[in-house]
């Protein structure tokens, strides 16, 4: 890759990207549908997890609203209803920061109980290294909360790996689907948009980048949805093709 701007930054995506799609669906979605109802029981009093539930609730009446056919909630109050709930949205990967924020914390308990242990490819360390000898930082931009990424990437198969990475960014900056939300993520990095490189497996998401700007790079890895022939963007099968 060349460009008369210099990258200063590089902000990856996590699923498809760092880490293989597989994981994400067959290990960590499984592990927060099994352990969801006891989750809630055990700190269905906090008052952190009593404001996620309420959100929770104005979604479940959205959908309601929008006759998607949620199983029945009738309280916030009910806990067996706010478990079935919480299985239909994973069920269809919504991407909800409130639900990103539930599962972030039952994640936090596999991991941190030895249960979990976050899946990353074998060049993601190296290219980490790299980019931090080179005076290039790395941010996260995904969809999993804040949360759920810092875990990752302390408890990864290659050793904690957050030395490498210098900020996170979830859905609460505004969905991935939305130009917005990259204009913000520049701003808050604090470095020209044209300076930095974001990388995906969603041409979505590249589409909003490109409109605010920034450099993209579609990730291709095993697993991963297959691209049109056509697609516009630089692809690459590893991240250390990333190379100035």
């Amino acid at each position: 890759m060349t460009a008369a701007v210099e990258i200063t930054t590089v902000v990856l995506d996590v699923e498809g990207t760092t880490t293989p799609i597989e994981f994400v669906y067959e290990v960590l979605f499984p592990f927060a549908r099994a352990h969801a109802q006891g989750y809630l029981e055990a700190n269905f009093r906090s008052p952190e997890l009593g404001r996620i539930l309420d959100e929770l609730y104005e979604e479940y009446r959205t959908d309601v609203a929008q006759k998607l056919g949620p199983p029945l909630w009738p309280t916030v109050e009910s806990l067996h209803s706010i478990a079935a709930y919480v299985q239909w949205l994973m069920e269809r990967d919504r991407k909800s920061t409130s639900l990103k924020w539930l599962q972030g914390r039952i994640w936090e308990q596999g991991y941190r109980a030895g249960a979990l242990k976050g899946v990353v490819f074998d060049d993601v360390p190296v290219a980490l290294e790299r980019w931090s000898r080179l005076d290039r930082s790395v941010a996260i931009f995904s969809s999993g909360s804040v949360l759920a990424q810092k875990l990752l990437f302390a408890h990864s198969t290659a050793g904690d790996l957050t030395r490498f990475i210098s900020a996170y960014f979830d859905t609460t900056l505004g969905p991935k689907t939305e130009a917005e939300s990259y204009r913000r993520l520049a701003d808050a990095i604090g470095k020209p948009a044209g300076s930095i490189v974001f990388v995906s497996d969603a041409t979505t998401e590249l589409a909003m980048a490109r409109l605010a700007s920034m450099r993209t790079v579609l990730s291709l890895r095993p697993g991963n949805r297959p691209q049109p022939d056509s697609c516009s963007y630089p692809q690459i099968r590893s991240l250390l093709e990333i190379t100035d």
